[in-house]
């Protein structure tokens, strides 16, 4: 598990980085697709999402990438229409887009160790 600090480290260097070069999304998995048509989510609305990430929207990470050996991937969780967004994400090849590798309804319950309950 990474610390608040190490998350927010994190979050800074990958909006500085998207800032600059962007992001690219892996629509080709079919379930990315088929949340955003489902919960109705355009591009703006999925982009605003991934904007609001804040280190309380932690779930874990930072993890291997065994399939793309690019970057660790970091795992967030957002509600949007009463829905939980899992959300992996990596800051890419370096001087190249960060990386949307998943945005769709969570499988499982998400856990949230940095949320302070209120």
């Amino acid at each position: 598990m990474a610390t608040i600090d190490q998350v927010n480290i994190f979050l800074n260097d990958f909006f500085a980085k998207y800032r600059s070069f962007e992001i690219f999304f892996k629509d080709e998995r079919q379930k990315n697709t088929i949340a955003l048509l489902t919960l109705d989510i355009t591009q703006m609305k999925r982009l605003e999402i991934l904007e609001s990430l804040k280190a309380q929207d932690y779930s874990e990470g930072p993890l291997d990438d065994e399939i793309y050996n690019i970057a660790p991937m970091w795992v967030f969780g957002k509600t949007y229409k009463q829905t939980e967004i899992y959300i992996k994400i990596s800051m890419g090849a370096s001087g190249s887009k960060v990386i949307c590798i998943s945005f769709h309804p969570s499988e499982y319950a998400m856990n949230y160790p940095l949320k302070t309950t209120t």
